[in-house]
């Protein structure tokens, strides 16, 4: 008997640690990126924002505000997923040929979720590329809405500036990287964000790494990188490396990206800072109470705009991935009453929709309408 029992037990200690070790090796491949070291790291230690070995926000920010851990939040929303948080029919796309626009015409094209393609000063620029259809380390979580894919890494034309905001999933995705890597001349992104590139193969003079207030020019278009209220890590690794925004200023136009971000005095500073923005693309979905610090409720989307002194206003973060308990159209829903009598213009293009930034009109019609109604969960 007690030879079986020992037999028993070393069986289990076998199973145990080559489920261990299986875990190990999947969260250190190489999608999972890296983190900062030798003359990189030092370089962000010497940040003010940096202390204790972790990067801070300028306000104290939690990440949950509720007497509950990240592992037990995640566990109910895979779990416990409520009705309404996924479209009940392909979302209306369009898919055009980025590659024939007039390079020199200044041109906006929402990608979905918080992904952009921009022309702006005759520099084509990418903001937070994910065109893969999940938004994860695995292909079964995070999955994009129908429809909301249209464009794939080969449909774009090459990039001279990728912009990256922080190293979240549903903002730096290593298939999509890795397909455009050859064509993309610079990168912008935050301190210690560049450890995930050189792992991907990016090359050191490719990579501008910034803190809160450092630009970089590229000719006549200033990239300055601007704070934001969130957090980092591709893993329970948190804050090792810098979230930001970005503004981008050109002779003719000034525009805003907020990157996830909650609210705060940062957006008012901002405004002071640069006077006004032609447009600015701000954090608008997967928010719930229980992580009211670190997105922004879509009212506070309407504040923030009104900070920065906006022209006109497109809401990000939503139209793509299921990341929150909230309905889906939610956010626009929201939005959409926030803005009403406010002075800056909303504007919500369809995927895919290239537009002149000269007058940023997309086709009539409320596509977030379009192929039926919303299940009507109230907002958590």
């Amino acid at each position: 008997m007690k030879a079986m029992r020992k037999k028993i037990m070393l069986l289990i200690a076998l199973i145990v640690g080559c489920a261990a070790g299986g875990v190990w090796l999947f969260t250190h491949s190489a999608r999972f990126g890296a983190l900062p070291q030798g003359e990189h790291l030092e370089r962000l230690t010497r940040s003010p924002r940096y202390v204790d070995g972790e990067f801070r926000n300028e306000l104290p920010t939690p990440i949950l505000t509720e007497e509950k851990n990240m592992i037990a939040t995640y566990a109910e929303f895979l779990f416990s997923r409520p009705e309404g948080l996924t479209p009940p029919a392909p979302v209306p796309a369009v898919r055009a040929d980025l590659k024939a626009l007039d390079p020199n015409e200044d041109v906006l094209v929402w990608l979905g979720h918080s992904s952009f393609y921009l022309q702006l000063q005759g520099r084509r620029i990418l903001i937070d590329p994910v065109l893969s259809a999940y938004a994860s380390p695995v292909p079964f979580s995070t999955r994009a809405f129908s429809g909301s894919t249209p464009y794939a890494p080969d449909d774009l034309p090459d990039i001279d500036v990728l912009l990256i905001s922080h190293d979240h999933w549903d903002h730096l995705d290593y298939a999509t990287l890795t397909a455009l890597r050859p064509r993309i001349g610079a990168v912008v992104c935050g301190l210690g964000v560049g450890a995930h590139l050189r792992r991907w193969g990016f090359a050191e003079e490719r990579i501008r790494e910034g803190d809160w207030g450092d630009a970089v020019a590229f000719g006549a278009l200033t990239v300055h990188v601007t704070p934001a209220r969130h957090y980092s890590g591709r893993t329970l690794t948190r804050n090792k490396n810098l979230w930001a925004g970005f503004v981008l200023e050109s002779p003719q136009r000034r525009l805003f990206f907020s990157g996830d971000s909650g609210y705060g005095p940062h957006f008012a500073e901002l405004g002071r800072r640069f006077g006004s923005f032609d447009l600015v693309m701000l954090d608008c979905g997967q928010y719930d109470r229980r992580w009211g610090l670190i997105h922004m409720m879509p009212e506070e989307t309407a504040q923030a705009a009104q900070d920065l002194h906006a022209a006109t206003l497109l809401p990000a973060h939503a139209g793509k991935f299921a990341i929150a308990y909230h309905p889906w159209d939610d956010p626009y829903r929201r939005i959409e009453a926030a803005s009403r009598d406010k002075g800056y213009r909303l504007l919500m293009p369809r995927i895919g929709e290239p537009l002149s930034l000269d007058d940023p009109i997309p086709r009539p019609g409320v596509w977030w309408k379009t192929g039926g109604k919303s299940a009507g969960h109230a907002t958590p």
